[in-house]
């Protein structure tokens, strides 16, 4: 059940900033890698900003970029540029072995979910936070919030006021991301969810019949069979169109089905907050008291 925790960072450590998925908003990425830079020793290719056409540039510019950044012992922590589209055509083709030998915190959500699933194929903690372009246009809590996350990972974080969905309790490794690319990942035979897990998710400008398919084809496939309970983030802009069904209604009805316990409206995702999550340390679920916990 263990995962492989990365070193916290500490001021001054080297992190690399990687664009594997969609080109991004330039000016934000560089605000973001400007603040960065504050603390830590910042490293990036400036190949990053290029642009094939909903790429960051060709799959073998994204792909060397990426395993420069696993096989480097002297980075600590990996961070996305911005999610989008893209790390499904190549992230199952990093140097996943040479990561293992020296673990650092791969940072990102949406798009970026495709590397925490393969990460957590190896046994190695991630963290879903805020892209660097996220970071360019961050609050002063969110950032101070992010940086915790990494400065301090031991430290347990705690989220109250949830609401409970279907009552009970469950504990084991935190998992998860976008649902959209964890449905990606499963069809690849990418995904691995371990028994025990806590499963987090979060989506955006999905309609609620697409999050009823993707829903119902993990649970027909048996990707869901060994959780032991469901976290549900923020769905954002995700329409009733064109049957007027809510996405809470599916989520509720999907979910709840699975004879877990569930529990919704942890601000992570698309919408702000975007709570920093540590994948893959073990976490706590009082459902019926709408409290999570995370972190030994």
């Amino acid at each position: 059940m263990s995962f492989i925790v990365p070193p916290e960072l500490v001021p001054g450590d080297r992190v690399r900033v990687i664009a594997p998925s969609s080109p991004f908003d330039r000016t934000l990425a560089l605000r973001g890698i400007a603040w960065l830079g504050e603390r830590y020793r910042v490293e990036f290719d400036w190949r990053m900003f290029e642009r094939t056409g909903f790429l960051a540039g060709t799959d073998e510019r994204r792909l060397e970029e990426l395993n420069t950044a696993l096989r480097a012992p002297e980075i600590r922590a990996i961070l996305a540029a911005r999610g989008g589209y893209g790390l499904t055509r190549i992230a199952h083709l990093g140097a996943w072995a040479e990561f293992v030998r020296a673990p650092k915190w791969i940072v990102g959500f949406s798009d970026v979910t495709a590397l925490h699933v393969e990460a957590h194929r190896v046994g190695v903690a991630s963290l879903h936070a805020e892209n660097v372009a996220g970071l360019g246009r961050g609050d002063a809590k969110g950032r101070e919030r992010w940086l915790s996350a990494l400065e301090s990972p031991a430290k347990p974080a705690q989220f109250s006021g949830l609401d409970c969905w279907r009552s009970g309790s469950a504990s084991g490794p935190l998992v998860g991301g976008n649902l959209t690319v964890l449905a990606a990942a499963a069809t690849a035979g990418r995904l691995e969810l371990r028994a025990g897990s806590l499963l987090a998710l979060e989506d955006v400008t999905e309609a609620s019949y697409r999050v009823d398919r993707m829903l119902s084809a993990l649970i027909a496939g048996g990707h869901f069979d060994r959780i032991a309970a469901v976290i549900v983030g923020d769905f954002t802009d995700c329409s009733s169109s064109p049957h007027g069904v809510p996405v809470e209604y599916v989520l509720r009805e999907r979910l709840t089905s699975l004879g877990v316990p569930v529990v919704a409206g942890l601000r992570f995702g698309h919408d702000r907050p975007n709570e920093p999550l540590h994948l893959g340390m073990p976490a706590v679920l009082d459902a019926t008291g709408g409290i999570l916990r995370v972190g030994r």
